[in-house]
């Protein structure tokens, strides 16, 4: 996947997250995506390549960038909860919708659960995997 590519489809899916919006707060080169004024994900461009930026398990995060060297830890963020992803091989569009959804889930999750705009528990599962 390539970068414009890569920032598209994160954007795409982030967009039908529900009680997801997006922002401007770092400036017109930082697309920030919250929910409930929490950031679970960032698009920017590093040393001109597009890069997304999601919220992770710091044990899924790093086995993760152990098996794909187009995911790094996260730019400007947590090394240990945040990690990078540049397009390139083994960067396709089921991986990057499931790392954004799982980064949204994590960070619903910690929300109060009054707050929570979803189950995090099962948002995003298959129904059949929910029954």
């Amino acid at each position: 996947m390539n970068g414009p590519t890569l920032h598209k489809t994160a954007a795409d899916c982030a967009e039908q997250l529900p009680g997801a919006h997006l922002g401007h707060p770092f400036g017109p080169d930082w697309e920030v995506f919250k929910v409930r004024d929490k950031v679970f994900m960032l698009l920017t461009e590093v040393l001109g390549r597009p890069v997304v930026i999601l919220k992770a398990d710091p044990g899924e995060a790093l086995a993760l960038r152990e098996h794909n060297s187009h995911i790094t830890p996260g730019y400007h963020m947590n090394k240990k909860h945040w990690i990078t992803l540049e397009g390139g091989d083994g960067i396709d569009r089921r991986l990057v919708q499931e790392l954004v959804t799982e980064s949204y889930r994590l960070v619903v999750a910690h929300l109060p659960k009054a707050e929570q705009p979803v189950d995090p528990h099962t948002y995003g599962t298959s129904t059949k995997a929910a029954r």
